[in-house]
């Protein structure tokens, strides 16, 4: 499309046609990750292994796509949000119906851990960008719109797979969820593309130039008989064209040394601009990790999802050791938490957008918030105390909305992207890391006790450390050289360039 097409598709129409179906594309395929709770524990009566390897699964699903967004980004760029969209609808569909039949827990880590957590990666990445690029002045919108879609998916899924695992048991379930997600691809073909992407463009230019070549080769002038010796007549009963013979007469022209070194000197050229692109990204990063608050909030990220996300995936389980599912539950605690994350992800934001609120530090709250209602969880003793636990720590999960804002607060707005590739780096590795470990506690002790009084100082470390960070006192001493203030604002334009 044209720079004036792609203007005017702006905030217009079809543009709401792809923040429907990037809903639906996360709906689908986020819904079964993020209502794993439900399937942990028909995995642990099916297989019979320890909680702590059995974890993996879950950790895996969600944490390899954090940990792989660079991977995802580029392809998207490459390739296009249409494309990706297609072949991720096929990866986390083809994971859901191999987990069907896993005959162990390892098969089911690479089925359904890597296989679904890169297909949602890809999902996630695909559907962020594209909603980008349709929308200018409505950006934040749309975003808030189809980010909820994980949300909806994991409360509506919740109950949906235990239904599911009740009539057609646990490869029924996954075998019809695995149907649904297909549904992904018939989404991604409604996603349009404003701009070309880079992968079509080399093709395109490399295209272009081959045509150039031809078109030069064709009005080259005939050569002269009386140039042609007897090698080259033989060469031409032999079957050469002319174009051959012109390219075996340059082999032998002089001037072919000059162009053969100026394209080894336009290689190291090459070579250098890259080794300055990635020394310049090492010196950023550097800075970046210099940083005091930044280097804390790196820290509180890993430590906040050691601790905070096993509750999505072992709650269920909780309630039935403790003997509190009587099965008079009609919603399951995975949908409560999820449902809560998407309200905590509205609220949250609009808190944000006030002047007077100060982003860092209601995400510290969040945090802090989250710790004591861990350490709380032990101590209740009915399945009601259990739900209010799990609304608590959902809402408080729903901290990631506004994780842009803080992101942007402490190193600015044009080191975003680069900071939040960072960050994610680091949380995706404490979602990975978090249920295995609160797993191998449960089955040292026997006991979920123990497991959630780790994971809740995990995350009050975290909340102090930021805390204690982030207060202005330690900016004092440097009065002779301050450091120069961020205008923080609501715009959601500027945050969402992060995608």
């Amino acid at each position: 499309m044209t720079n004036q097409s792609s203007s005017k598709a702006l905030d217009s129409g079809w543009g709401w046609v792809i923040v429907v179906a990037s809903f639906l594309c996360q709906f689908l395929a986020y819904g079964s990750p993020m209502s794993v709770g439900v399937l942990y524990p028909e995995w642990l009566d099916t297989f019979r292994q320890g909680k702590g390897m059995t974890a993996w699964v879950g950790s895996l699903v969600s944490g390899i796509g954090l940990i792989a967004s660079p991977i995802c980004s580029a392809c998207v760029t490459n390739f296009g949000a249409r494309p990706v969209t297609v072949f991720s609808g096929v990866m986390v569909s083809g994971g859901l119906m191999l987990s069907a039949f896993a005959p162990n827990v390892q098969f089911l880590i690479f089925s359904y851990g890597t296989v679904v957590g890169m297909g949602c990666g890809l999902v996630y990445a695909a559907t962020v960008t594209i909603t980008c690029q349709y929308f200018d002045k409505r950006r934040g919108l749309a975003l808030g719109i189809i980010t909820t879609g994980t949300s909806v998916g994991g409360f509506i899924c919740a109950t949906f797979q235990q239904v599911l695992v009740e009539l057609y048991g646990l490869e029924g379930c996954l075998l019809i969820m695995g149907a649904l997600t297909l549904n992904i691809m018939a989404c991604g073909g409604l996603m349009r593309p404003l701009n070309f992407p880079e992968y079509f463009l080399k093709q395109k230019a490399a295209l272009e130039r081959t045509t150039e070549q031809k078109d030069t080769h064709r009005e080259k002038p005939p050569i002269k008989e009386e140039s042609v010796n007897k090698n080259t007549l033989s060469s031409v009963e032999k079957g050469l064209t002319v174009s051959d013979l012109l390219m075996s007469s340059d082999t032998k022209d002089p001037l072919s040394y000059e162009k053969n070194f100026l394209g080894s000197s336009s290689l190291v050229k090459t070579i250098k601009n890259s080794k300055h692109t990635y020394s310049k990204y090492i010196d950023t990063t550097a800075e970046l990790l210099q940083d005091r608050v930044f280097v804390a909030l790196c820290m509180a990220i890993f430590l906040f999802d050691i601790g905070a996300f096993p509750p999505v995936l072992f709650m269920e389980d909780v309630a039935r050791s403790s003997g509190h599912s009587d099965g008079t539950c009609l919603v399951p605690l995975v949908s409560i938490v999820a449902i809560m994350a998407g309200v905590g992800k509205l609220v949250l934001g609009m808190l944000t957008d006030l002047k007077f609120v100060n982003s860092l530090y209601l995400y510290t709250f969040t945090i802090l918030g989250s710790g004591i209602a861990l350490l709380i969880t032990p101590i209740a003793n009915n399945y009601a105390a259990l739900a209010v636990l799990s609304g608590v720590l959902g809402f408080f999960s729903g901290n990631w909305s506004i994780f842009p804002y803080v992101t942007t607060k402490i190193v600015g707005m044009d080191r975003l992207t680069h900071a939040y590739g960072i960050l994610m780096f680091f949380g995706g590795f404490g979602i990975v890391l978090g249920p295995p470990v609160v797993g191998w506690i449960y089955d040292c002790t026997e006991s979920y006790d123990l497991a959630f009084f780790f994971s809740g100082s995990c995350v009050l470390l975290a909340g102090f450390s930021l805390l204690l960070a982030a207060l202005p006192c330690w900016d004092k001493p440097k009065k002779d050289h301050p450091r120069p203030d961020i205008i923080y604002t609501s715009n959601c334009d500027k945050v969402a360039s992060v995608a």
